[in-house]
């Protein structure tokens, strides 16, 4: 094939492709850059509110606009956050307050289209600026939708060369737009889905029974990540012979998987502990037979102890457990003095080899004291050695030796503002004090 002589020659390769039709095809370096940088900024590990800021600030960047914000709507419909750049006087954004349902924003989101305002003063939507807002003159907006579902809206105002907005501009504006929707969505969508598991899994907890004399209270926290399904339980009943059963485990694993075994398990030793009685380490080999019989057994870890009155000295309260590879139960005398149940001999998790032995070992409860039964995620973090976690939970709780057991269990779960990697399970029981 012959050269065209209308053509340039070519030098050193084909010629470059034609921009792409649409408002996306000029773009420049720098824009597509920006672009990029927003795509970025969404898939790394940053909260909501820093990645819409940064689309903010990229719209405003890339259509060298002076003003630009991103209006974050509820379920409900109204503004619920709004984000600005060119505005960095905090006090100005603060008396302003979120926009409210009238003028041209409430049309971005109420007819869901396109706004490009040549002059803001003459539009017949327009309402005027609240006092002490910069007045501006050019508007280009965009209404934030997923599956038309509206989420906010996205606008920038008054270019720096004093130019009207084109439709290269509105390109831009619907990309980042879209990327804004999304990024709310998906962290709506992550809400809710921590919200139901949550729920699933409170759900599948008991509510605590009247243990009269003792007093008891538990508490259970989710992981703060997703999954929030976890294999942690408690439970506590009394048995036919006045005894209490109390129990704190762990299923193995983190996942949709956990949550429906950690109820199997909790309500086969319901039953064993009813219907067959005995003591804790004859129950729990009874529980780990049961399941390693399964073709796929599961495993946890677990506490489960028997509070009687009468067989220790002067007829206090006795505690008889068995340990299946669990964290050792805590006692905190009245007088704040602590001590972690952790003889030597104590079993692996359950659901392993029902032929290695149980133990069940006896301690007397001081009148007064707090026993706490909880499950790793309340001791455990990351980079740190479990003994120092143990440590601080035990001068902790030593410091609360006086609370009731509801004040006493909130503050362990909520100390610090602490973020839990793993769910966690709190038990605590009070021992009545001395009769006066």
């Amino acid at each position: 094939m012959g050269h065209d002589p209308g053509e340039p020659p070519f030098e050193g390769g084909p010629p470059e492709a034609a921009p792409a039709a649409g408002p996306l095809g000029a773009l420049d370096r720098h824009q597509l850059r920006g672009l990029l940088d927003v795509v970025l900024a969404i898939s790394a590990d940053l909260d909501t509110r820093t990645v819409l800021r940064r689309i903010v600030e990229a719209a405003t960047d890339l259509v060298t606009a002076r003003y630009g914000a991103l209006g974050v709507l509820s379920e409900s419909g109204a503004f619920t956050d709004l984000i600005t750049v060119g505005m960095d006087d905090p006090e100005l954004c603060a008396v302003m307050g979120l926009p409210q349902g009238h003028g041209l924003l409430h049309s971005l989101v109420k007819d869901r289209q396109t706004l490009r305002v040549a002059d803001i003063a003459a539009h017949p939507r327009a309402v005027g600026f609240p006092e002490r807002h910069p007045v501006m003159h050019t508007l280009l907006g965009v209404p934030l939708l997923v599956r038309g579902t509206a989420y906010g809206d996205l606008y920038v105002a008054d270019k720096v060369d004093g130019t009207a907005f084109d439709d290269d501009d509105e390109g831009l504006l619907t990309a980042l737009a879209s990327a804004a929707s999304v990024t709310i969505e998906n962290a709506r969508l992550y809400e809710h889905l921590k919200r139901t598991a949550e729920h699933f899994q409170r759900r599948m907890l008991p509510v605590l029974p009247a243990l009269a004399p003792l007093r008891a209270a538990a508490r259970y926290e989710p992981a703060s990540e997703l999954p929030r399904l976890g294999g942690d339980w408690y439970d506590a009943l009394v048995l036919p012979d006045g005894a209490t059963c109390v129990v704190v485990g762990d299923v193995t694993g983190h996942d949709v998987e956990a949550a429906p075994l950690m109820g199997q398990i909790r309500n086969m030793l319901r039953a064993l502990a009813l219907d067959r009685g005995g003591p804790p380490d004859l129950v729990v080999s009874r529980l780990d037979r049961a399941l390693t019989m399964l073709d796929d057994p599961p495993t946890a870890t677990l506490v489960l102890g028997l509070i009687e009155r009468g067989r220790g000295p002067g007829g206090g309260y006795t505690f008889g457990w068995s340990n299946a590879g669990h964290p050792p139960p805590l006692l905190v005398g009245a007088d704040g003095r602590t001590r972690y149940l952790a003889p030597d001999r104590h079993g692996i998790p359950v659901g392993i080899d029902a032929s290695v032995p149980r133990f069940t070992h006896e301690h007397p409860l001081p009148p007064g004291g707090t026993l706490l039964l909880f499950t790793d995620g309340l001791v455990e973090r990351r980079g740190q050695d479990i003994d120092a976690g143990l440590d601080d939970l035990a001068g902790y709780a030593s410091r609360l030796a006086g609370a009731p057991p509801e004040e006493l269990c909130d503050a362990l779960v909520s100390r610090n503002g602490e973020v839990f990697h793993d769910d966690v399970a709190v038990l605590a029981l009070r021992i009545p004090g001395p009769a006066r």
